[in-house]
């Protein structure tokens, strides 16, 4: 059974950074799509951006230019670098493996104006 575990969350102010990490278990990770989600308080799990094996990556329109995903597959380690964070960032944040459907527990951000 695949493990992950993401790491890095806490609370900021608007307009700071964060980084988050998530590391698997999974000896075949580096084969593997990873992904982020986040759910906001009273709201459904949404899709925050993934990375292929390759790495190539893709994020929602809400983060992009601000969300950076990268992945160290020697650490077994799928990171999400958030800058110019804002309020409605605020949320619990999630990885993925998206070939076995296995999450993560997840770690909560909060970002304050």
């Amino acid at each position: 059974q695949v493990q992950l575990v993401e790491s890095g969350g806490g609370s900021v102010q608007a307009g700071e950074s964060l980084r988050l990490s998530c590391v698997a278990s999974d000896r075949s990770f580096s084969s593997k799509t990873m992904g982020w989600y986040r759910q906001a308080p009273g709201k459904q799990r949404v899709w925050v951006a993934h990375i292929t094996r390759d790495g190539s990556t893709n994020y929602a329109a809400s983060v992009k230019g601000r969300f950076t995903v990268s992945r160290d597959n020697a650490k077994n380690t799928v990171s999400l670098q958030m800058n110019s964070l804002k309020s409605e960032d605020t949320a619990a944040y999630y990885c993925r493996d998206e070939h076995t459907g296995v999450w993560g527990q997840g770690t909560q951000v909060i970002v304050s104006s």
